[in-house]
């Protein structure tokens, strides 16, 4: 696609030079996500303030234009690519820690800045911001209020809702508003902070958040527990997470996952029918018995050991070895519908089995690890396009997974979103006045569909 003249002269009227581009060879780079989806925008801009976000809407909105916002691509449902042209909106020059307030325990940001960038920040001051996701290093905040994007701590910590008190946002209609408080208590109004966070840039382009800070902990310790089989590690899961010692991180790991990490440098990765990686922290002194009570329900039939990693680097390398498990995935098989479904914890062993029955009854490979602690398993169908039979399988071998789980009392995305990939499904999970409902909200905030059309909702 290209730029109209109305469009190329409206940001030439916003933008400085160097802060926007309608040349299609630098535009395409943007139209992209993790999801391996590709469309052409008309332009990219790089806004620096909030002011510039409020007139490109404006500007868009009177010309008619669609507006997609990206962090750095790192979204595997598409909710990125502009499937309808217009205005990519990178926030990547946003990208300032305008405040930290430890008094408070708050942190004000704006949504460029990278996940990892800010734990960095943080550290000295003796805080962090839980969500964590695997792309932490890359990924950015605003990227992550987006979708929800959480990650291994949030089984105790919670996901951005549960960590985010404030937004400034603009409006589909241009107008530009703040919502949310300084404070972890309010009860003034709807929630408009909560509703934000995980509509896909389909409401609001955030500008701005102010996040809710968590104490690091005193001390941490890893446990990996080696199963026999896939069920009793899911059986160990619901034990764990029985029990009132919350873990920060409780990670599972199937057969064909433990392979693939082994084959990619995870020398610490022993032969089992599963893993998981458990993790716990608190205060030293007290940290040994929150160790000992976890450890007890981690045993059981089908254990075949438990350790605990011996320092640090130990740890790191056990973790390090689970984070390149996704993009690992890619050497297997070149297609990878990569899924995020939730269950409730108690159906986790159900899920794992019925993934096992669906793959071998469509005959495509599925890999499943992930945040077990919370129900959240990464369903991988791998396949490989020049395979006809694969191929064709495919699409009914990812509904089944998605019935299977709505029948588990689930739900599709814990923390990737809906994006393209997943908003024809959307109508098995929610019922019809749930929908209505959304999509009345979707009008009041953006009553010209301009803000990410073709994601989330369902036509």
């Amino acid at each position: 696609m290209n730029a109209s003249a109305g469009l190329r002269d409206a940001l030439a009227g916003i933008f400085a030079a160097g802060a926007y581009s309608v040349d299609p060879a630098e535009t395409l780079v943007y139209g992209y996500d993790n999801s391996r989806r590709q469309a052409a925008p008309d332009a990219v801009v790089f806004p620096t303030a909030h002011d510039e976000v409020v007139a490109l809407v404006a500007a868009c909105r009177r010309l008619g234009v669609p507006i997609v916002a990206r962090g750095r691509g790192t979204n595997t449902t598409g909710a990125t690519v502009p499937v309808a042209g217009g205005v990519v909106v990178s926030f990547e020059r946003m990208n300032r820690i305008v405040e930290i307030d430890p008094a408070n325990r708050l942190a004000v940001v704006e949504p460029g800045v990278l996940n990892g960038a800010l734990q960095a920040a943080l550290a000295p001051h003796g805080f962090f911001w839980p969500p964590d996701p695997t792309s932490s290093p890359y990924c950015t905040i605003g990227g992550n209020l987006a979708c929800n994007s959480a990650g291994p701590r949030a089984v105790k910590y919670g996901a951005p809702r549960e960590n985010t008190l404030g937004l400034r946002a603009v409006a589909g209609t241009g107008e530009d508003f703040r919502c949310g408080y300084r404070t972890t208590k309010g009860a003034t109004g709807y929630d408009l902070t909560r509703l934000l966070i995980g509509a896909e840039g389909t409401l609001a382009l955030i500008t701005e958040a102010t996040l809710k800070l968590t104490p690091l902990p005193g001390a941490r310790r890893l446990l990996r527990a080696t199963y026999t089989t896939i069920q009793s590690a899911a059986l160990a899961v619901s034990r764990i997470m029985a029990q009132p010692v919350v873990p920060c991180a409780l990670e599972f790991l199937d057969d064909e996952a433990l392979r693939l990490a082994r084959a990619h440098g995870g020398d610490a990765i022993p032969v089992a029918g599963a893993m998981l990686l458990i993790e716990a922290d608190g205060e030293p002194d007290t940290l040994a018995a929150s160790v000992d009570a976890i450890a007890r329900a981690a045993r059981g039939e089908g254990l075949i050991e438990l350790v605990a990693a011996n320092d640090a680097a130990e740890a790191d390398a056990l973790w390090a070895a689970r984070k390149a498990l996704s993009p690992a995935l890619r050497s297997i098989a070149p297609m990878k519908i990569n899924e995020d479904v939730v269950v409730p914890v108690s159906r986790v062993p159900e899920l794992i089995g019925g993934l096992k029955a669906i793959s071998a009854r469509h005959a495509i490979p599925i890999v499943n690890f992930g945040h077990a602690g919370n129900g959240n398993i990464h369903v991988n169908l791998l396949y490989r396009p020049e395979d006809a039979a694969q191929a064709a399988a495919a699409p009914d071998c990812l509904a089944a997974v998605f019935d299977l789980v709505l029948a588990l009392g689930g739900t599709l995305s814990g923390e990737h979103g809906i994006g393209l990939v997943k908003r024809e499904f959307l109508p098995r999970a929610l019922d019809a006045t749930s929908l209505a409902l959304m999509r009345r909200i979707k009008a009041q905030f953006d009553p010209d569909g301009l803000l990410n059309p073709g994601k989330l909702l369902p036509d």
